[in-house]
Formats: C-alpha cells, structure tokens, sequence
C-alpha cells in the first residue's frame, strides 16, 4: 500500500448499520487453510531473500513472484496471461488469471498487488492480500467451484510506485470489456500484526472523504461486513482514499470493496479496546520497512480475512440475480403521501417530489443531482436566496409509499439511495429514517444521525433485508428531523427498490 495512511474520527468511532449480506446459491463457502496462505508467504519471502531483500517493481524478486503465483494457477486450470508494462524504464507484470465458466457479461474481479518496496521483502505489504486471494483462487479449483458470474483473479505490479499495473489494466480495457465487470474486490494489507478489521465503506454510511463507491459497492461491503459479524467480530468503515488498487476501478464507475487492517495509522484505546492489541503503536510498525518479513503477520487477522474472502467470492459469485418486485425512481408520480398521519411537526422543509436545487452552506448540503433521471424524493427542492430558506425546521416531515405486495417466499430486500446533510449546529437530535410498515408490525430498517459537525450531502446506499414482512401489504416510511433548534438539515432519497432473492 502506497503513501501516508489517515483516517478521520468520524470514520472510526462511527457504527455502521448491520447489513445482511446478498443470498447465495447452495455453494458453502470454504474454511481457507491458514497453514496454505502461510506457505505461499515463505516462498515470497525466499524469493525476497534470494533476490536482493525485495520484489519490487523491475526487480528480479517481483517476476519470480508472479512466475510463482501464474505456475500454481496455470496447474489449477485457470487461463492465465502475463501482462507486461512499462513504468520507470522498467518492466512491470500483471498476473492475470479467469476461471472457466460464469456469465460472461457479468464479470467479478478480485485483486491484490503482489510488489513490495525496495525496502524489503512486504510480506503483510502486500504478501498477505495476494497469498489469501491465491489460496482462494485454488480452493474454486479444488472444488470445482461453477460461479453464476465469471470469476477473474489478479495480482497488479507497481501498485507502490502509484498503482500503475492496476491503472495500466484498466486503461487498456475495451469500454465493452470494462462494462463487463459488475464488482471489484481489493485485498491490501491483510495480516497486519497489531490489526484492525477494517471494510471499504462502499455506501458512504461513515459520512467522510470521498464518498460511496459506485453503485454496487454497499452490496460489496455488506457481504464483508456479514461474514465479520458472523464470527462475531466488529468492523469499522475505511474511505475509499485512492491507495490502492481499488481506485482505477472505481474511477470508471465498477464498484468496489474490500477489508484492511492498517498500516502505518496509529491504534487508538478505542480500537485497541475493540479489537485488542496495543493502543498507540502503528498497525503495521514494519510498514515499507526491511523488517515487513515473514515474522510480521498476525496469524489470527490473516485467517479471519482469508475466510473473509473466500465467503465474498463464494457469495458474490454464485449469487443468482434478484427479481425486482417493486422500485420508483421518482421520474413520475406513483402515490407518496406526506404527512400519512398528519402528526408531522416540521413548518418548512417538507417532502417532495421533483427536481431539486443545489444549495451550498461549508460545502454542499441540498444536492442538486440526483442518483437518476431528473427527480427524487427532497426535504423543500427549492434553493432560496439563502441555504437555509427550504431546509428542514421545527421537527419532523414524512413521506410514505403506496402499498407494495411483498411475496411469501425468498429473501426480500429494501434498497435505496440516500443523503443527510447538516451543519455543525446540528445534533444526534436531527435523523434521516426509513421504515417498513406492516400489516401488525412497524420496523425501523435505517437510521443516519445528525451530528455537532458539518456533514456535507453526498449520495450514499442503503441496502437492508425485509424478509420479516414476507405475504405482507407494506408501505416504506420515510422521516427527517430537525430536532435542534436552528440547525441546517437536508435530505434526499432516489431509486427506491423491493427485490426478491
């Protein structure tokens, strides 16, 4: 991983909503053995060592290490190429490897760079991600694993030197080809030896940095997250900073996740308290450093994330596309009530339908963009001379959808975009919340909280499982409040949709 690594409170303290992952078909996602991954890591150590102490871009270390990897896959049955390119006046390697079978059309990736600094042999950095996604790769060879989805693997050359196999692979494509790939899965840095379990914040629930991934992404991390919270362990957010190879691919609009567990970011008593380990020291106190050896791995992070991948692969893979049962994309009316049960409170601000305004106030806070077509759902679509003219004030407005006819059967899913905008004189007091009614039970499927600091409006995904409801006559509820006095607060919902599995 490449550069200085930051992450801003926010992101770490923040809890994220607990996602249900995507159903899959029958395929068990596999145990990967920790003992394999590990065994690929003392061979890119030997090579480091028999090779000047690294396997660094142009280096003899860096193509014995693909020769490595490419070997092991081209006995397995992939179709492997060798992508050369040049950066530096050297010669740089992409492994690139298909599994035969899958749609086609509908491509998941899954990534990892194999290079190290000149430094050292980068066995966590990024040994770790590229020996995990190799051993996964062979598992889908062993049992003979059939993706609904075409399944590609790769390991990028010169991701340190500023992502440039990864860069160079996605500027070569076809835009066909690139359309190709639904989903792209980045694994950097996944034994760190002091760790933090850490999951690309996909639909933008943290609220900091650059925003959600491409549309797609939150389904990525949700996948991710529920593996984690199945061995009952806590994931935090990480922002989508462009350092590593997940960022061409996001940058022409595939989406993106993946995990991390630190690098040279210092563990603070509240992470320590969370995952264990030593507050106050670097995640990775050998990051870019000769001592990044076979030594500095936590066998514990190493294994969680390697079973992490492999129940992404499975899951995402195999997956059968869902039906879609019920979705409004706001281009035209279809029934929304506001105020349904005239207890709202707010005097201004209210839902809408239709093409909203930009307003600006310390960075964007009503969007003037939609997620498609011209209209979504706003809180006051108008600007005003001011941006507080049309914002949410006095207390709370609601907007409900008409009846929706959930089947009795499968998993049902409720997915849609969102944004909750706020200046630093908000509170936790102000809320975006969506709820399913029922035709006996009322749930609460969605809440964002305001805060006591700027929060400007970027579109995010929610994407939360509704199975509960299953048979029933359900209408989606949707909320904003501005419960602290004078404080900014705008919202906006688009492309609202049920979905069977």
């Amino acid at each position: 991983m490449r550069s200085l690594w930051t992450m801003g409170m926010a992101a770490i303290l923040a809890i994220p909503l607990a996602f249900t992952a995507p159903s899959a078909s029958a395929a068990v996602p596999p145990d990967i053995s920790l003992t394999a991954v590990k065994a690929h890591l003392t061979q890119f150590q030997s090579i480091a060592t028999a090779n000047g102490g690294n396997r660094a871009h142009g280096r003899p270390g860096y193509l014995a290490s693909a020769n490595y990897v490419r070997n092991l896959l081209n006995g397995a049955g992939f179709t492997t190429t060798l992508q050369s390119f040049t950066y530096n006046g050297a010669t740089g390697y992409n492994v690139i490897a298909d599994w035969p079978g899958g749609d086609p059309n509908d491509i998941l990736m899954v990534g990892a760079h194999l290079d190290s600094v000149a430094a050292g042999p980068g066995i966590n950095d990024n040994g770790t991600g590229s020996a995990a996604i190799l051993e996964t790769a062979l598992e889908v060879s062993r049992q003979s694993l059939a993706p609904t989805k075409h399944l590609r693997f790769a390991w990028w050359g010169a991701e340190e030197l500023g992502l440039r196999g990864s860069q160079y692979y996605v500027n070569n494509l076809p835009a066909s080809e690139r359309a190709k790939i639904k989903g792209y899965y980045n694994f950097d840095m996944v034994g760190s030896p002091n760790p933090g379990y850490f999951v690309y914040d996909g639909d933008n629930s943290d609220g900091v940095g650059s925003g959600p991934g491409p549309a797609g992404s939150a389904q990525l991390e949700a996948t991710l997250q529920a593996y984690f919270t199945s061995i009952g362990v806590a994931t935090r957010g990480t922002d989508f900073d462009g350092r590593s190879d997940y960022g061409p691919f996001i940058a022409v609009g595939i989406p993106a996740g993946g995990t991390f567990t630190g690098a040279e970011g210092i563990k603070s008593s509240a992470q320590a308290t969370l995952w264990g380990g030593t507050a106050g020291q670097a995640f990775d106190p050998c990051y870019h450093r000769a001592c990044d050896t076979i030594t500095n791995v936590s066998d514990t992070a190493l294994n969680r994330n390697s079973d992490a991948i492999a129940y992404a692969v499975w899951t995402t893979a195999t997956a059968v596309a869902p039906t879609v049962v019920w979705q409004d994309t706001f281009e035209t009316a279809t029934g929304w009530t506001t105020n349904p049960s005239a207890t709202d409170t707010a005097t201004s601000g209210l839902w809408e339908r239709g093409d909203p305004e930009a307003t600006t106030s310390s960075g964007a806070k009503q969007l003037g963009t939609t997620v498609s077509g011209s209209n979504d759902l706003v809180t006051g679509r108008l600007a005003g001379a001011a941006a507080g003219d049309y914002d949410v004030d006095g207390g709370t407005t609601s907007v409900r959808s008409p009846a929706v006819t959930l089947p009795s059967t499968g998993t049902l899913r409720l997915a849609f975009s969102w944004y909750l905008a706020h200046g630093s004189n908000a509170s936790n007091a102000d809320f975006l919340r969506v709820k399913v009614v029922g035709s006996t039970t009322t749930t609460q499927v969605f809440q964002q909280l305001g805060a006591a600091s700027n929060r400007n409006g970027a579109w995010g995904t929610a994407n939360v499982d509704v199975s509960a409801f299953a048979g029933q006559s359900v209408r989606i509820l949707i909320e904003a409040g501005d419960a602290s006095g004078a404080s900014l607060v705008e919202a906006g919902v688009d492309d609202v949709k049920l979905t069977r599995q």
